[in-house]
């Protein structure tokens, strides 16, 4: 029997890169998935269509998690359409770097209010329904221990980020909730193609930094969400996993 069979997920942020990988290796494993995606519609359909292809079960919804009624949406669809809910990964981010002294406010709300606030709404709403054995896992970043400059704002969401992580374990720990992070390092994706850093001096430098001599793939960071959202994770929580190859 895989190991996430009978289980039901969302997993936030889910029609590329990082989620869309944890989306798909969750589906792998037996679970019946909730993709959710903000803009790409069409991204969010190829990762339901994958998962399909393959004998699994998914959905896609779309919803702002900054927005409590949007993502109370994505809870409310996992359990009309599942059932019930018993995993929540909470990815869905962005990212902008900018030195001090280009900071703007609009930058920080949007950039908070995607990576902080969605992270609250959305388990608040996933809460309501999660039983004995649910798992909340939430990516954060390895950014968080390194104090890169031009990235204040970033690091200090991962940050809150983490700092929430700890809390809610100990939150929701009585009600047999485990609540654990995901710190990827640097990871190929479609946004680190756009931006330009596939192929740059900065990814070499990176990859040499890296004891295990790389950057990571999606799937590097899919299997350690698998992990966490199964039953050998049972005694985890609270904790913060780097997934970064070594690099910090």
């Amino acid at each position: 029997m895989a190991k996430l069979t009978g289980k039901v997920a969302v997993v936030t942020g889910a029609s590329k890169g990082i989620g869309a990988a944890i989306a798909k290796a969750l589906a792998a494993e037996g679970a019946q998935v909730v993709v959710n995606y903000a803009s790409s519609r069409a991204g969010a359909d190829a990762v339901v269509e994958a998962i399909s292809a393959k004998g699994g079960k998914a959905i896609a919804v779309q919803g702002d998690v900054s927005k409590a009624e949007q993502a109370q949406g994505l809870v409310d669809a996992a359990v009309k359409e599942f059932g019930k809910l018993d995993v929540l990964v909470n990815n869905s981010g962005v990212y902008e770097f900018a030195p001090i002294d280009e900071v703007t406010e609009e930058q920080y709300r949007r950039i908070f209010d995607i990576n902080v606030l969605g992270v609250l709404l959305t388990t608040q709403a996933a809460v309501k329904h999660l039983g004995e054995g649910g798992s909340v896992i939430n990516i954060s970043s390895v950014v968080t221990s390194l104090g890169l400059p031009a990235t204040a704002v970033y690091t200090g969401t991962k940050g809150a980020v983490e700092g929430i992580n700890s809390v809610l374990a100990k939150e929701l720990g009585p009600r047999k909730i485990r609540v654990n992070a995901i710190l990827p390092g640097m990871i190929e994706t479609e946004g680190t193609h756009s931006a330009g850093v596939i192929g740059s001096d900065l990814e070499q430098s990176i990859a040499a930094q890296t004891p295990l001599g790389r950057i990571g793939q999606p799937d590097d960071i899919a299997d350690v969400a698998v992990f966490l959202a199964s039953d050998d994770a049972r005694w985890l929580t609270g904790e913060r996993l780097v997934a970064s190859g070594g690099y910090r």
